[in-house]
């Protein structure tokens, strides 16, 4: 099998799966003079005054999920964990925790999957999909300092103004901080900062400590909406979890297989597209910028970052975040649309300039 196909295969296999619980009006939603929620009234309250969080959230990280250390210079990260994070990633992130069946640890808390928030004074509990579950404590306990390592870690809260702060270490280093590979040692710390700014929007902050490995510490800013009218459901990994039989080959083998495309080609190429089939987490609509530097090319997602494509054909480019690119020209030659290329299908852009 060709990278080419391999990489949309992988990508399409690490998507989150969407809710199923359909048209189910949960009491108390604030809504609007059509039925619908509300999601920018006030945030609501518990009866001491404090923000209740409450609720199913759907966390969106397009950048910080796969990468968290993208703000991270070359030279912050030590060698080792570089070399062991391109590993990962040309390896397509096989052993990532989430094809292993395991808990996902730290990267929960910066990838885009959803959680359910259940709030009570001395204890929130967050649930996922998969099953697993984080316990923040509230009651004034102070973090242990040689905690026997664990998945999920140890986490304890509290509130700052408006703010919930948590802090949380004891995570065992088997677990990755993002969906790419970058690795941690047993001495990592986080904090968390949860602001619910209005019923429907989350602002989230994550700081991150692990001076074994990185440099200094840094902070990712994230974001979560709330799923008003739809419930959890379970997803366990052991039923849906793929067979690596067909997991061959690496990342960098599509540059093995590229091919060169002229300078003018690539020129004619250059241009914003916008999302006609939306999917996956907002927000929406979804643009794609390409532009053309000599014989290279480039894609830059909203949100994402820019990455540069390999050419595998004269339309068809690897390397856009593990999925592909196919350009759709018209008789004169002049790209109308790109297809975003899935194994489940293809996604049309549109071109609008």
């Amino acid at each position: 099998m060709k990278a080419w196909s391999i990489t949309a295969i992988v990508s399409v296999l690490s998507a989150p799966l969407s809710a199923q619980w359909l048209n189910h009006p949960i009491p108390g939603i604030p809504r609007t003079a059509d039925g619908k929620p509300n999601l920018t009234a006030p945030a609501p309250r518990t009866p001491d005054g404090k923000p209740d969080l409450s609720g199913l959230w759907q966390r969106i990280s397009p950048k910080y999920s796969r990468n968290v250390a993208a703000d991270l210079k070359p030279g912050e990260v030590q060698p080792w964990a570089d070399a062991l994070y391109q590993h990962r990633l040309d390896d397509f992130g096989k052993d990532h925790m989430a094809y292993q069946c395991l808990p996902w640890g730290p990267n929960y808390s910066n990838s885009e999957r959803r959680t359910k928030i259940i709030q009570t004074p001395g204890l929130i509990v967050l649930l996922d999909e998969d099953l697993t579950y984080r316990q923040i404590f509230m009651d004034g306990r102070k973090l242990e300092t040689d905690a026997n390592p664990s998945w999920m870690g140890y986490s304890v809260g509290h509130w700052d103004g408006d703010t919930l702060v948590v802090d949380s270490n004891g995570f065992n280093d088997r677990t990755w901080l993002d969906r790419d590979g970058h690795p941690h040692s047993e001495a990592l710390r986080t904090t968390e900062r949860y602001q619910r700014r209005d019923f429907g929007h989350m602002d989230i902050k994550i700081t991150l400590s692990d001076p074994s490995v990185y440099a200094h510490s840094w902070t990712v800013a994230l974001q979560a909406g709330l799923d008003a009218d739809t419930e959890l459901l379970e997803s366990v990994c052991n039923e849906t979890s793929p067979s690596f039989t067909h997991w061959v080959g690496k990342t960098s083998d599509e540059k093995k297989l590229s091919v060169k495309v002229a300078p003018e080609i690539l020129t004619k190429y250059a241009g914003t597209y916008e999302e006609q089939d939306l999917w996956g987490v907002g927000p929406h609509p979804r643009i794609i910028e390409i532009t053309a530097s000599g014989d290279a090319l480039f894609a830059e997602l909203k949100g994402r970052g820019k990455t540069q494509l390999v050419a595998q054909s004269e339309t068809k480019f690897a390397g856009f975040f593990g999925l592909g690119i196919e350009f759709v020209r018209d008789d004169q030659g002049v790209p109308t649309h790109l297809l975003e290329v899935h194994v489940s299908g293809n996604y049309r852009f549109q071109r609008k300039r």
